[in-house]
C-alpha cells in the first residue's frame, strides 16, 4: 500500500484541528488586555459567546482553542474592562441636554446671552438653564433676580446651579411658586434681601419651584435617555450608578431596555421616599441583564459650593452658616432603620462634616449583626478624624475625585486650614475601607471619565493645575484609579461576579484605547479619547 503524501497528511491534520475548534461569536486578538482580575493581569486575546467572556489569554491559546467568523485585530489597542460611573445624574444629564445649557457661564450677562438664544431656538414657554456656578465668576456672589427680571419679564425662568443644591429664579417663577419673604424654609433658605426674596432659593425649598415647572412628556423622557446613553458609549462607559431615580422613570428605563432601544447598564438608586419605600419593599429587588434596581438614595445635607453642606462649625467665610440637614436626625434614622430591615441597599448623600458624622452613627446603629450590606455614602467629602474608621466597617466611600480638582479654588475659603485637611481625602478612605468606587456627579461635573482618572491621579484639573497637585497626600495610583472605576465599583454594587473585570464568565463589556492609561504621560491623560466601546460584546462606539 502506498503511503499518503506528506501534503495531503497535512491537509487531513488542519482540517481535524479545524473541526477540533469551539466556534465563538467574537475573538479579538493582539491587544493589551488589562483584565483588572486579582493579580492585575494582562492578557494578549479574548473569546466572546452570547455576550460574554468565555476565554482570555495569549493570541496563540486562544486561536488554537476557538475560531470565529467575526475576528477582531486590535492592532496593539489597549482594552480595559467597560468603565463604570459610581454615582451620576444619568436621565438628569439626558434632561439638560433637552434645555439650557450654562456650564462654562462667567457671568450673569453670559447666562442672559446663552438663555435669549435658547428661547430663540426652542420657543419655550417656561425657561429652565442648568449649570452655572458663581465661584467661576469674577465678583464670586450669588446672582439675584434683577437681569433675570430685566431680560424675561412675562416668562419663567428657573436655573440650576452646578451642584442641584441651588437655583436663581425670576419673578414670574417666584409669584407662580407663591413664594414670598414669609415662606417656610426649613431645610435650606430662601435668601431675603431688603425684605424680598432675592431669587437664590438652596436645598429643600426648592421643591416649591420644582412643582410649577412642567413635568417633561413621554417623548422628551425618551428622548433624554437615548441622548445620554450616546454620550456614555463616546465615553467609554458601560455601567451607570444613576443617583435618585422615580418608579416611573426607573420603569421606563426597563421597557426600554427590553425593547432593546436602551443599552446601557444602568444601576437604579430609587428616591428614599415613603412611597417609594412602601412600593419597592413589596416587589423587592429587581434585576434584569441590564437593570439593577436594590438600592435607595437618601440625602443628608447640601453642598459645599452653596453652602448647604451640612458642618459641625461654622463656614471660614461665613460665620454664622453652618448649612443644614436636609431632615432631621430622627427621620433620617427612620428611613435608614427601615432600609436596613429590607434587602436593599441605602447610599447616602453626606457633604458636610457633620452630615458625615450623623449619616455614619446612624449606618454604625442600624447595620449592627447585619453582613454585607454595602451601604454606601456618595460624597463622603469632609470628615473628622475620628469618622474615617466607621469606612472600617464594610461601608463604601463612593466618591468624585473631580469634585476636588473643581473645589480646590475655593474649598479652603469654605473650610478654613484645618478642616480641608481631612477633605477629598480619597487615599485615606481607602486606606479604611479597602475599596472606593469613584463617580462623576455628572452633570454637575463633566461626563469624561479620563478626567475621573487624572484628578484621581495628578490631583490637578484639566489645565494641569496646580503644578505639583492638590493635597497629593491623597492622590490615588493608576492601579487604584481603574480599580475604582471598574471592579471595585461593581462591588459596591453587588455585581462584582458579572462585570467590573474582563474575566471568563462575565460580560464582554470593555472599552480600547490607542495609547495605555498605565504608562501615558499625566499631561496626555485629560486629551485621550476612546477608540471604541463594547457592551455584551457588540460594539456601540
Amino acid at each position: 500500500m502506498k503511503s499518503i503524501p506528506l501534503l495531503f497528511a497535512l491537509l487531513l491534520l488542519f482540517s481535524c484541528n479545524q473541526e477540533n475548534k469551539i466556534t465563538v461569536d467574537t475573538i479579538i486578538k493582539n491587544a493589551k488586555i488589562y483584565t483588572v482580575n486579582d493579580s492585575f493581569s494582562t492578557a494578549e486575546a479574548m473569546a466572546i459567546q452570547d455576550g460574554k467572556i468565555i476565554a482570555v489569554g495569549t493570541d496563540t491559546e486562544i486561536t488554537k482553542k476557538y475560531d470565529s467568523n467575526n475576528i477582531i485585530e486590535a492592532k496593539g489597542k489597549f482594552i480595559y474592562p467597560g468603565l463604570i460611573d459610581a454615582h451620576c445624574h444619568f436621565y438628569g444629564y439626558g434632561l439638560n441636554l433637552q434645555e439650557a445649557d450654562l456650564r462654562g457661564t462667567k457671568s450673569m450677562n453670559e447666562i442672559v446671552t446663552r438663555l435669549k438664544a435658547f428661547q430663540k431656538d426652542k420657543n419655550p414657554t417656561f425657561i429652565v438653564g442648568n449649570g452655572w456656578d458663581q465661584n467661576d465668576w469674577e465678583i464670586k456672589k450669588y446672582p439675584t433676580k434683577a437681569d433675570l427680571d430685566l431680560a424675561f419679564p412675562n416668562i419663567p425662568v428657573v436655573l440650576n446651579r452646578v451642584d442641584g443644591h441651588a437655583i436663581i429664579v425670576n419673578s414670574v417663577a417666584l409669584k407662580l411658586a407663591g413664594i414670598t419673604k414669609d415662606t417656610n424654609a426649613d431645610g435650606g433658605q430662601i435668601e431675603i434681601v431688603n425684605g424680598e426674596p432675592t431669587g437664590i432659593i438652596v436645598d429643600n425649598p426648592m421643591e416649591l419651584v420644582f412643582k410649577i415647572i412642567p413635568k417633561p412628556n413621554r417623548k422628551i423622557q425618551i428622548a433624554a435617555l437615548l441622548d445620554a446613553e450616546k454620550v456614555m458609549f463616546e465615553n467609554g462607559l458601560t455601567t451607570i450608578n444613576d443617583a435618585g431615580l422615580d418608579p416611573d422613570i426607573i420603569d421606563l428605563m426597563d421597557s426600554l431596555q427590553k425593547a432593546k432601544l436602551l443599552k446601557i447598564n444602568i444601576y437604579a438608586m430609587i428616591t428614599a421616599n415613603q412611597k417609594n419605600m412602601d412600593l419597592y419593599f413589596k416587589k423587592g429587588v429587581y434585576k434584569t441583564d441590564n437593570l439593577n434596581v436594590r438600592s435607595f438614595k437618601m440625602y443628608g445635607d447640601g453642598a459645599l459650593g452653596s453652602r448647604g453642606a451640612c458642618m459641625h462649625k461654622p463656614y471660614s467665610d461665613k460665620p454664622n452658616q453652618f448649612g443644614a440637614l436636609l431632615a432631621k436626625g430622627p427621620a433620617l434614622k427612620a428611613v435608614a432603620k427601615q432600609i436596613a430591615a429590607s434587602n436593599f441597599q441605602l447610599n447616602t448623600h453626606a457633604i458636610g462634616d457633620s452630615a458625615n458624622t450623623v449619616i455614619l452613627k446612624i449606618y454604625k446603629e442600624v447595620l449592627t449583626n447585619k453582613k454585607d450590606r454595602r451601604w454606601k455614602i456618595e460624597h463622603a467629602q469632609v470628615l473628622r478624624e475620628a469618622d474615617f474608621d466607621y469606612f472600617k466597617l464594610g461601608i463604601i466611600p463612593s466618591v468624585q475625585p473631580t469634585h476636588a480638582t473643581s473645589d480646590m479654588y475655593w474649598a479652603e475659603e469654605r473650610l478654613g486650614k484645618e478642616r480641608i485637611k481631612n477633605a477629598y481625602a480619597y487615599k485615606k478612605l481607602l486606606q479604611k475601607a479597602g475599596i472606593v468606587a469613584l463617580g462623576t456627579d455628572f452633570p454637575v461635573e463633566e461626563v469624561n471619565p479620563m478626567l475621573t482618572f487624572h484628578a484621581a491621579v495628578a490631583r490637578k484639573d484639566s489645565k494641569e493645575y496646580p503644578k505639583d497637585g492638590f493635597q497629593m497626600e491623597n492622590a490615588l495610583s493608576r492601579e487604584e484609579t481603574i480599580k475604582g472605576m471598574t471592579i471595585w465599583a461593581a462591588y459596591s454594587n453587588f455585581e462584582e461576579k458579572e462585570k467590573g473585570s474582563l474575566e471568563a464568565g462575565k460580560w464582554a463589556d470593555f472599552v480600547m484605547f490607542d495609547q495605555d492609561l498605565m504608562t501615558i504621560p499625566e499631561n496626555e491623560i485629560v486629551k485621550l479619547k476612546v477608540a471604541n466601546t463594547y457592551l455584551k460584546g457588540v460594539k456601540v462606539k
